[in-house]
């Protein structure tokens, strides 16, 4: 795995990045940059931290509004998560992540 650095809304980040992975990690980059740059131009968000939540929620929400691209996968039986979709799953996932990464500024829902 390459290192790769971005930068996000004026900061640097060093990335890891799978071989071959470069273009799809600059297109990603280049989204989240788009979406927090929207929101800080809005002027109503100044923390950098904060601008980052709501830029994943929007792009979270732009996924799961989409038709899956790929068929959920079966669950098991008794699975109790059958009526769940994928997109739930990946932002309720996304949701879990921010959350802890919030640590004790609270949480997000």
């Amino acid at each position: 795995m390459k290192q790769i650095e971005v930068t996000i809304l004026g900061q640097s980040y060093l990335l890891g990045c799978p071989e071959g992975g470069e273009a799809l990690l600059h297109q990603a980059v280049a989204t989240v940059d788009q979406e927090m740059s929207a929101i800080r131009d809005a002027g109503r968000v100044k923390a950098r931290e904060r601008m980052a939540v709501l830029a994943a929620l929007n792009l979270a929400y732009r996924l799961a509004e989409k038709p899956a691209a790929r068929p959920a996968p079966a669950a098991a039986p008794g699975d109790e998560s059958q009526g769940a979709s994928l997109d739930e799953t990946v932002v309720q996932r996304l949701i879990e992540r921010i959350d802890g990464s919030l640590g004790q500024d609270g949480q997000l829902l």
